[in-house]
């Protein structure tokens, strides 16, 4: 969208609520969902329409979410006490120092919409000049709901909350989702008007939709048909339900784009996740943001990646942990294999299982193939590094780099005491602590030397 075209719209988003039914220390919004907080997911939608404003109405753990979501396009609302939900947004209205064009007005806690779905109300509510538009949906059970009241006409009249609907309106199954568009202009006066002679005590915003009609002005319902884009998180068994739905919904875009899941049901995936096409990824695997897969990968049973991203071509076997790592393609990885954050591996190299990297550059068509540590360290192209082997890289105090440069061997066993450099086509033998450079060609080797004791077997038995 042209970052100009909504210069007449301004966001509202309610994340004041308590969240008692999560049974938690932790600010409702704040929970995670595919790897980011509730709050976070609606952000991004409105971030999308590049509104002139987006001002976010806070009141529980008002500071902790503003220290975890805290941004320059944000205007922060505190309301204290909560009295509802049409003091929430007068709340914000107040802060407001340009009162013309649109005001979109959103929940905090309804990770799923999109906003392509702001964009149509945004639109739809211009359109027809209504002075209130709001989405609505169809639900077989609507507990919980505010029932939408129509008139013979079929048009919207009333919004009634549950608490103060009577048997005869609780029927209705046509419910207020919480997301509305309004005529800012027109607002402010329908706020003041708002009284609090109802169930729960409270200023409720579906009283504008009323007020609006009292005016004479239109009021526009755009039935939505798919009940999770407004589904809230009240509960824990509601979050994990979302993760589900989220889960499902990111699996089936990328399948379509022609991505391979052997069990999609069994995978967890960042709603940001990016993966190439004819990629094969297999049970129980977990992709969280900042993910990015080339084409022509293989991403084996029970392997976790973050924050990384894979070249075409790429292995990653069984029970692999991939964060912040780069690996150009092709490459071959695990199983039971972790990457840690700056681990760079360039084309053709392998490194196999029960190794670990971290903060090292390893060059093309290297190998570091079994149980091994390399950190803080530079390897060359062709070096083969044997099982056992370990870049000593703290000595209490500070870290130190490890050089090992084009095709070096190391041996098994081996310790690498940094700083220090092995330079290139050297052997170091198994066994071997590295304490100083070892020259180009050269063969380092620190072996204690053989005894053999005789007879010890037999002195032993006579013991």
């Amino acid at each position: 969208m042209d970052n100009t075209a909504s210069s007449s719209l301004s966001i509202v988003i309610l994340a004041a609520g308590l969240g008692t039914r999560m049974r938690s220390k932790v600010a409702k919004v704040l929970h995670p969902l595919a790897g980011k907080p509730l709050l976070a997911h609606v952000l991004e939608a409105a971030r999308a329409l590049h509104p002139r404003q987006i001002l976010v109405v806070v009141g529980h753990q008002s500071e902790t979410v503003k220290a975890a979501l805290d941004a320059p396009d944000l205007t922060w609302v505190e309301q204290n006490p909560p009295l509802g939900t049409g003091h929430a947004v007068a709340c914000a209205v107040a802060q407001m120092t340009d009162k013309s064009g649109e005001l979109l007005v959103l929940n905090g806690d309804v990770p799923l919409i999109g906003s392509q779905d702001l964009t149509t109300l945004w639109k739809y509510h211009q359109e027809r000049g209504n002075g209130v538009s709001l989405y609505t949906m169809h639900l077989t059970d609507p507990t919980g709901y505010g029932r939408l009241v129509r008139d013979e006409q079929n048009l919207p009249t009333a919004i009634i909350e549950e608490k103060d609907a009577d048997s005869k309106l609780r029927i209705i199954q046509e419910v207020n989702t919480g997301t509305w568009c309004f005529d800012l202009s027109l607002l402010p006066q329908w706020l003041a008007r708002l009284g609090v002679n109802n169930a729960s005590g409270e200023f409720y915003l579906t009283d504008v939709l009323a007020l609006c009609r009292q005016a004479g002005l239109s009021v526009g319902a755009l039935c939505h048909q798919d009940p999770l884009s407004f589904a809230g998180v009240n509960s824990r068994v509601q979050l994990a339900e979302l993760e589900i739905a989220l889960r499902d919904r990111i699996v089936l875009k990328l399948m379509k784009e022609g991505v391979t899941f052997q069990d999609p049901s069994s995978c967890w995936l960042s709603p940001d996740v990016v993966v190439g096409m004819d990629t094969v990824i297999l049970a129980n695997v977990q992709l969280g943001p900042g993910v990015v897969i080339g084409e022509d990968c293989r991403i084996g049973p029970f392997c976790q990646i973050q924050n990384s991203t894979l070249g075409d071509g790429c292995i990653v076997e069984a029970f692999s942990h991939i964060d912040g790592a780069r690996l150009a393609g092709p490459n071959q990885v695990g199983p039971f294999v972790r990457l840690r954050p700056a681990s760079d591996l360039a084309a053709g190299v392998r490194v196999g299982n029960f190794c670990e990297v971290k903060k090292s550059r390893i060059g093309a068509n290297s190998k570091i193939n079994h149980l091994s540590y390399i950190g803080d360290a530079t390897l060359g192209e062709r070096v083969n590094v044997g099982a056992g082997t370990i870049t000593c890289n703290y000595d209490g105090v500070h870290k130190h780099q490890t050089i090992i440069e084009d095709g070096v061997f190391i041996g098994s066993d081996t310790q690498l005491v940094a700083p220090v450099t092995v330079a290139a086509e050297a052997v170091v033998a198994a066994g071997t602590t590295i304490t100083g450079n070892v020259p180009a060609g050269s063969l380092a080797i620190s072996r204690v030397p053989q005894r053999h004791i005789p007879e010890w077997h037999q002195r032993r038995q006579s013991r």
